[in-house]
């Protein structure tokens, strides 16, 4: 059984996050594959501490923030950051309102049919609970029969439903699912005891565990590369280049390794459909 919560979100756009260049230099993408001329739009849902929030002053933070900034820096663009619902963002992306996916989009060849993705980041899922509802989960299976909740639209709600079909495929009982909005509501709601457990992924996971109010209780289950995404082939590309270079004087790997996160293996590549 799957229950839908519904709850409004309405886009804001965070002013204040672009950056003046130091220095006059000369856009290495053209405006043309640009939504705004001279600037890098992206679309971020800051409510995955520590990889993307919005901190105590209303400043938006995070590795991926910090990622995001720097690539629109070595492109010669201001970067600048709309806040939306996980649900919107390839809607968002393929109607032209940004030009970047910067929110940890786990990437699957189906995505790849219909945007431009770069993996860059290794990522797994993990089950949490809270401290206060005296629920043990030591395996997958005790998950049968309990209340899970999850963000909508995106591969921990699949790896949920997965896990479901497992546990009924056994002859337990199957869990009920129930989505939010982001992974903020769905903790929250974890919190007041509206669900038992949380299907989230492991940053997000030991960073809530860290605040003390929840047990991350079991990680590390089925880790997959995490992309950035866009419709344009040649920003896309461009990016990959930056990527490359990071890794190339050691800052990509030295931000990956401030925050905990796994880099992905290998080069650098652009997975999409010819633009």
């Amino acid at each position: 059984m799957q229950l839908r919560v519904s709850l409004l979100a309405v886009p804001l756009l965070l002013a204040g996050v672009s950056l003046s260049h130091a220095q006059e230099c000369t856009p290495r993408v053209a405006d043309g594959d640009l939504i705004k001329p001279g600037t890098l739009v992206m679309s971020t849902n800051p409510t995955l501490p520590p990889l993307q929030f919005i901190d105590s002053s209303g400043e938006l933070k995070g590795m991926r923030v910090e990622l995001g900034t720097e690539i629109a820096r070595r492109l010669c663009l201001e970067p600048e950051y709309i806040r939306i619902e996980f649900s919107a963002m390839v809607p968002g992306l393929q109607s032209g309102r940004w030009d970047m996916i910067n929110t940890g989009i786990f990437y699957t060849p189906e995505r790849a049919a219909i945007m431009q993705m770069i993996p860059y980041e290794n990522q797994a899922i993990s089950i949490s609970t809270s401290t206060r509802s005296g629920v043990r989960i030591e395996k997958l299976d005790d998950l049968a029969g309990l209340s899970v909740g999850v963000e909508i639209g995106g591969f921990e709600e699949n790896q949920a439903k997965a896990i479901d079909a497992e546990l009924r495929e056994k002859g337990l009982d199957g869990m009920t699912i129930r989505t939010f909005d982001n992974f903020a509501l769905a903790y929250q709601a974890l919190r007041a005891g509206q669900v038992d457990a949380m299907v989230s992924i492991d940053g997000v996971a030991e960073e809530y565990a860290r605040r003390g109010d929840f047990d991350r209780a079991i990680g590390g289950l089925r880790p997959t590369p995490v992309a950035l995404a866009f419709q344009s082939r040649a920003l896309a590309e461009a990016v990959g280049e930056v990527l490359e270079e990071m890794r190339a004087d050691g800052s990509f790997q030295a931000l990956f390794d401030e925050y905990g996160v796994s880099a992905l293996d290998g080069e650098i590549e652009v997975h999409g459909p010819s633009n």
